[in-house]
């Protein structure tokens, strides 16, 4: 019964995905002056929650080797996504254009940036710890928002329509679902695992806010919004950890 509620808790994050790409919907290519903002929140947001949510639990239940070997895998799987990612050209059947390959190359970033951010959701409900799996479930579903408009934006700019940009923004969270029940199986079977497992999600998830976010967030001409966006998105977290106990 509560791997439902993982599979629930994963899928309601990757719908929440969705909800970014209503704004653009509404101000067309108007949202673009709102992406470092965004990108700067979801700095923020993801950041705290890597800390607050999954590492200070980690050195709680686990020895600080068990803990940042955990972390340096996670680093390192992200690093062999990215070069594989980063290796092969992108496109959408015969479409072509600058545009098309702009919203290509963020859908599969995101794709794969997701299961990770499933990866702690399921950590999270395996601990079992008083308020973690609600705070870390808000931290995904939250930061995901905002990751939906930058799906959302470049394909408005490449043409597709207000439903297709609604449906790509969530299939970019489609492997969180899958990775939460993965690794909510995995650490109730091995709960020695539960400290290496908040290691690796921190980890894979401190990676992407370093290579991916932050350089995108903080670009030349941008960085009062995105430092704008970035300390809204850890206060919201902090708040959050402070209300839910964490």
């Amino acid at each position: 019964m509560r791997v439902l509620l993982v599979f629930a808790a994963g899928s309601a994050t990757a719908l929440a995905t969705g909800l970014g790409a209503l704004p653009v919907a509404w101000l067309g290519r108007r949202a673009e002056l709102l992406r470092p903002a965004l990108w700067g929140l979801t700095v923020g947001l993801m950041s705290v929650a890597s800390v607050v949510g999954l590492l200070r639990p980690a050195f709680d239940r686990g020895s600080a080797v068990v803990v940042m070997g955990g972390v340096a895998v996670g680093v390192g799987f992200l690093a062999v996504t990215e070069r594989v990612l980063h290796r092969h050209d992108v496109a959408v059947g015969k479409v072509r254009g600058a545009g098309v390959r702009t919203a290509v190359v963020v859908f599969v970033v995101l794709f794969v940036h997701s299961l990770p951010e499933g990866f702690a959701i399921g950590t999270a409900y395996a601990s079992k710890e008083a308020g973690l799996s609600l705070f870390i479930f808000l931290a995904i579903a939250l930061q995901n928002v905002p990751e939906g408009t930058s799906v959302a934006i470049p394909m408005e700019a490449a043409g597709f329509s207000p439903v297709q940009r609604f449906w790509a923004a969530v299939a970019t969270s489609a492997p969180q679902p899958v990775g939460a029940v993965g690794a909510y199986l995995l650490v109730e079977q091995v709960k020695p695992l539960l400290p290496f497992s908040f290691g690796f999600a921190a980890g894979a998830m401190l990676a992407i806010v370093t290579v991916e976010l932050a350089p995108k967030a903080f670009a030349v001409g941008a960085r009062r919004l995105a430092t704008a966006g970035t300390l809204c998105g850890a206060a919201v977290m902090v708040a959050l950890a402070a209300t839910l106990g964490v």
